[in-house]
C-alpha cells in the first residue's frame, strides 16, 4: 500500500513537471540592448515566458534584505501598489526576502513581474524551491523567468552576484529597500552606478541594520524614496499633482474612512482620535498612504492629495 501511494504521488510530480515544461518551454532570448553595453555582458539567455517590450514599459528592479522587518515589507508592498496603472515591470530575484514580496506585490497589483533566478531554469533546479510556485504565478501572469546559466545549472555562492549585474544593467532604476551595509543588494546598486542607471534607495531608521546600505546610498547621492509617486517620476513619467482615480479605488476601507475624515486639513493628533484605532495601528495606516500618495502631511497638518 505504502510504495502504491508512493508511486502515485512521484508519478504526478513528474506529470506536474512535464506539464509546465512543456507550458513554459526554456527558450532563447536575445539579448536586451542594455545588457550588450554592460561588462561582461552575457553572450546568451535563456527565457520560459514572455520578455516584456523595452520600448513599451520602463524596468524597475527591486532589492533588499532577505532578513526583512516589517517596515520593509510593508514598504515594498505600498510603493509597488502605488504603480498600479503605469507602464513598469518589476524586476528581481526571487529569492526570499525583499525578492519574494516584490514579485507578489507586482503580480497583485497587476504588473508584469520578470525574474532572474541565481539558477538554471530547468524546474528540478529552480532556486529557492520555496519560491517554485510563485515561479509558476510569475510565467501565468504574462512575466517570464531569464538566466544566462545552462538549464540544469544548480546555484551557487557567486552565481547569485552574476545575476546581480544582469539586474542592474537591464533596469532603468534600481530600488533597495531595506539591506545592511555589506550586502548583494549593496552590490546590485554599486553594479548600478557603474552602469550608469539611477539607484533609488528608501530612508530607515538608523537604528535599523537593515538601513545601513539605504541611508548610506542616499548620503553617497542615490535618490530617496518615500512615495510611489517619487519612483514614477525617477522613471521619468509626467506626474500631475493630483493623483489618478483608478488609485482612490483601490483603497481600502481603513484608507476610505481616512480619506472621508479628510474633508478638510488636520492635525495628525485630531486625526489619529477620529480614526478611533489603536495608535499604532493608526499611525501605520498613516504612514502607508503617505508612501502610496494619497495623503500628505505639510505643516504638522495632514491632507488629502
Amino acid at each position: 500500500m505504502i510504495n502504491v501511494i508512493i508511486n502515485f504521488i512521484f508519478n504526478l510530480y513528474v506529470h506536474v513537471i512535464f506539464c509546465n515544461t512543456m507550458q513554459f518551454p526554456i527558450k532563447n532570448l536575445p539579448i536586451p540592448e542594455p545588457l550588450l553595453h554592460i561588462p561582461q555582458a552575457p553572450k546568451r539567455l535563456l527565457i520560459r515566458g514572455t520578455f516584456p517590450d523595452m520600448n513599451k514599459y520602463k524596468f524597475l528592479t527591486v532589492v533588499g534584505s532577505r532578513n526583512y522587518t516589517s517596515y520593509g515589507e510593508d514598504t515594498c508592498r505600498t510603493l509597488i501598489a502605488g504603480l498600479k496603472g503605469y507602464p513598469v515591470v518589476i524586476v528581481s530575484g526571487l529569492a526570499n526576502g525583499i525578492d519574494r514580496i516584490s514579485h507578489e506585490a507586482a503580480l497583485d497589483t497587476g504588473l508584469i513581474t520578470v525574474s532572474f533566478p541565481g539558477s538554471g531554469l530547468d524546474d528540478t533546479v529552480l532556486y529557492p524551491k520555496a519560491q517554485y510556485q510563485l515561479a509558476m504565478q510569475i510565467l501565468h501572469s504574462g512575466g517570464a523567468l531569464v538566466s544566462e546559466f545552462e538549464n540544469d545549472f544548480k546555484s551557487t555562492l557567486w552565481s547569485f552576484v552574476q545575476r546581480n549585474r544582469l539586474m542592474a544593467g537591464l533596469s532603468h532604476a534600481t530600488l533597495v529597500i531595506e539591506a545592511k551595509h555589506k550586502s548583494g543588494s549593496r552590490v546590485t546598486a554599486k553594479l548600478a552606478t557603474d552602469y550608469n542607471r539611477d539607484v533609488l534607495a528608501v530612508p530607515g531608521s538608523i537604528f535599523s541594520e537593515n538601513s545601513e546600505a539605504t541611508n548610506e546610498l542616499i548620503r553617497m547621492g542615490a535618490t530617496p524614496i518615500t512615495s510611489s509617486m517619487d519612483i514614477l517620476e525617477a522613471l521619468g513619467f509626467q506626474i500631475t499633482e493630483s493623483i489618478p482615480a483608478d488609485l482612490f479605488s483601490q483603497c481600502s476601507p481603513d484608507e476610505e474612512s481616512v480619506i472621508s475624515l479628510l474633508t478638510s486639513a488636520k492635525p495628525r493628533g485630531q486625526l489619529m482620535r477620529e480614526m478611533n484605532i489603536p495608535t499604532h495601528k493608526a499611525n501605520i495606516l498613516l504612514s502607508q498612504m503617505e508612501l502610496k500618495g494619497l495623503i500628505k502631511e505639510v505643516g504638522g497638518e495632514i491632507r488629502r492629495v
